[in-house]
């Protein structure tokens, strides 16, 4: 389990959205999160994080991806332990939480089954309401995320988003917390899905985003080149990528069946360097049309080095102000989605008992 929680009391929050002054009690939200392989629970008391808690699933490395059936039963086994040091180290009892935010989609079904059949069990002994997330919202405001004794850097509205992950790369536009338009998304494999791909295609491992990104430091981004798909708009495509790779790979080793032992550190440069100008070409785009100079990145591709190298160098040549996660934030953490149930709790932006989980569900 890991606890990203440090001491703030840096009053900002989105918009209009601010805690009333007057209130004589903290609004404490209890989140939990459990869209795909991880389990996780944090409290967030009038917008500031006091824990954030996260249980990860080994088991899934010996299949190189992720057992939907094996992580909905580690969900299972995980969610009362990590809910209840999420409270311990937040210093939190059942009695003083306000809601439950609770990841509602989009993610495996079976996994998010099991934060949602807790977070309407919990809320219903309680008595509180529910609050359901947007995955893909919650990710976006982790921006908004305040840490005790961490000064507040929170993009104004209205602002890009480039949203990466391994199901999801989107450029987004935000308006308020819950304004956003997805203005460019890929039409067929997310970048991390790709990088995990190509990762497995080389037997390097799974997850292969870390591995790629590790190796990528020690290799030349220019020593081999791939395809870059050209979509209109604003849209991504790395399905033609994914392909190139592997046909150059094929290629390569008929005439060195030892290439990718020689070449390792190389082949990932090369291939996170592809992405990475991807991303930003249409972003940059994106940035330049709609006139916006406050540009963010999330989810789990945004822990990349290159990429995050990529934001700051955009924002010397462009000047851009750039807003980048501390890693914690990055990957699939209840903090996001505790943050955006806090704003939904303050407009009494509310959940029936009776809602479903979602597994595909837009932004």
């Amino acid at each position: 389990m890991n606890d990203n929680t440090q001491p703030d009391n840096t009053p900002s929050a989105p918009a209009a959205q601010q805690p009333p002054t007057a209130a004589t009690k903290p609004v404490v939200i209890l989140g939990i999160e459990s869209s795909c392989d991880d389990t996780s629970a944090a409290v967030i008391s009038d917008g500031v994080l006091l824990s954030n808690v996260t249980a990860s699933q080994a088991v899934h490395e010996a299949y190189g991806g992720v057992v939907p059936e094996l992580a909905s039963r580690a969900h299972q086994q995980n969610i009362v332990p990590v809910v209840d040091q999420a409270l311990c180290r937040a210093g939190v009892s059942r009695a003083d939480l306000s809601a439950i935010a609770f990841t509602r989609g989009p993610g495996l079904l079976g996994s998010l089954l099991v934060g949602v059949s807790f977070a309407k069990g919990m809320a219903a002994a309680l008595g509180i309401p529910m609050v359901d997330v947007n995955h893909l919202q919650g990710h976006v405001l982790a921006h908004f995320i305040r840490e005790p004794g961490v000064e507040a850097h929170h993009p104004p509205f209205p602002f890009l988003c480039l949203l990466v992950s391994g199901g999801n790369s989107q450029i987004v536009l935000v308006r308020a917390y819950n304004d956003m338009q997805i203005i460019g998304q890929t039409i067929d494999d997310a970048a991390g899905e790709a990088i995990d791909k190509c990762s497995k295609v080389m037997g390097l491992g799974y997850p292969g985003g870390p591995i790629i990104d590790r190796l990528a430091r020690q290799g030349n981004p220019d020593a081999f080149h791939f395809a870059r798909p050209a979509i209109p708009g604003f849209d991504y495509s790395f399905s033609g990528l994914k392909t190139s790779f592997l046909y150059s790979l094929r290629e390569w080793l008929q005439t060195d069946p030892d290439f990718i032992a020689h070449h390792k550190a190389d082949l990932a440069a090369s291939l996170e360097a592809t992405v990475v100008d991807i991303l930003m070409n249409k972003l940059r785009r994106a940035a330049k049309s709609l006139d916006i100079k406050h540009v963010a990145v999330a989810g789990g591709v945004s822990a990349n080095t290159g990429l995050r190298q990529a934001f700051l160098d955009h924002a010397r040549r462009f000047g851009w102000t750039v807003y980048i996660p501390k890693f914690g934030f990055t990957t699939d953490n209840a903090a996001m989605i505790a943050i955006t149930g806090h704003y939904k709790y303050l407009d009494g932006d509310f959940c029936p008992m009776d809602a479903p989980a979602f597994s595909r569900v837009a932004l």
